[in-house]
């Protein structure tokens, strides 16, 4: 594939580096700040499969996106793991390399329910690490957020099936609803301190439609330190210091214990937006590219696939997106008019484009 002279940058200077991708717009769990019950029931029409974009078409994207600067991707849902034969996707991505010669940082978030007998063959096809949605160690707590009764111990397992076989670093990430899993944040800090792992606690986002969002729920981060400062202050955890962003577009602001045994993330898109060096677009299920996890509408690059256009033209379609690009919804979210229920513009899913 040809590489156009110049890399894309958006509207406000952003380039082009993380692509994350949707496999799936299933999940086997039913959780209330994704996907609601009373939503997302048996009958509930998802994508046909002749919609969803095959392994071969999501591998040439994401070529055409490497020729543009695209560094790292990550495979979401739904539930990625659901996605049949999924080993077989990332062994075709394991292929591409970046701009610069090096492999793709290949990741995939997942709840871990099937992670544990998966483990070993994602390794082996070429993943390098994984990221686990895990929300409370209260069996009961946990069992009532993702609505389907499914235990907490196969999320264990599956994180300690993934740390076997070399998936790593890996990180925890925890969704914090105030009133109901928050009492849950030091026990979930002191065990996954104690096991030497990232845990990142997110707020609360106002994704999609379906999710009953109010504000009064979300947990700020500060709160959320502020707690682990104060149990650090009873011996109950190690002290806590700031570190640097891992790389620009960051979203987890990090902190470290002192005692180097673990660090600990926040991603504050509610209270203190990121979007000033957001590098992320996002690939859904089928084939729409949307450049804002808030979005209203995305940009179809099925089509183009499928209409027969070539290699090149599809990377000048990616560029040409990018370039119009000007979201930056979190940092004006405070400013911006409450939309009515009537006017409102119907918002993606978050099961749709993924996290």
């Amino acid at each position: 594939m040809a590489i156009a002279p110049g890399l894309p940058h958006d509207r406000l200077g952003r380039p082009l580096r993380d692509l994350r991708i949707s496999v799936t717009d299933r999940c086997n769990f039913r959780c209330s700040y994704c996907m609601p019950k009373e939503v997302f029931t048996k009958d509930y029409p998802y994508l046909p499969h002749s919609d969803l974009l095959t392994f071969e078409e999501i591998s040439r994207l994401a070529r055409a996106f490497a020729t543009l600067g695209v560094r790292k991707i990550r495979l979401t849902g739904g539930e990625p793991l659901l996605r049949k034969n999924i080993e077989a996707l990332i062994e075709q991505l394991a292929d591409i390399r970046t701009l610069e010669g090096q492999p793709l940082e290949l990741t995939l978030t997942t709840n871990g329910t099937l992670l544990a007998r998966k483990a070993a063959a994602l390794k082996a096809a070429g993943l390098r690490r994984a990221t686990i949605s895990l929300d409370a160690l209260d069996d009961a707590i946990f069992r009532q957020m993702n609505d389907v009764d499914h235990p907490v111990a196969s999320v264990l397992e599956g994180i300690n099936a993934a740390r076997a076989v070399g998936l790593g670093p890996l990180k925890i990430n925890m969704v914090v609803k105030r009133g109901v899993n928050d009492h849950e944040i030091l026990p979930m800090a002191r065990h996954f301190q104690r096991e030497g792992l990232t845990l990142r606690f997110i707020e609360y986002m106002d994704v999609g439609a379906t999710n009953g969002w109010r504000m009064d729920e979300v947990l700020p981060s500060t709160e959320v330190l502020g707690r682990l400062q104060r149990a650090a202050g009873d011996g109950l955890l190690p002290t806590l210091a700031p570190l640097e962003r891992a790389a620009p577009g960051e979203t987890a602001e990090r902190w470290a214990y002192a005692d180097g045994s673990a660090e600990v993330g926040f991603i504050s898109s509610v209270t203190h937006a990121f979007c000033g060096d957001c590098n992320r677009a996002r690939l859904s299920t089928e084939g729409q590219l949307y450049l804002c996890l808030f979005a209203h509408q995305g940009h179809d690059l099925r089509g183009l696939l499928r209409a027969g256009a070539s290699d090149q033209d599809i990377a000048a379609a990616i560029a040409g997106i990018w370039q119009q690009r000007a979201d930056r919804y979190s940092e004006l979210r405070a400013s911006l008019p409450a939309e009515s229920t009537a006017g409102a513009r119907p918002r993606i899913e978050m099961s749709y484009i993924g996290g």
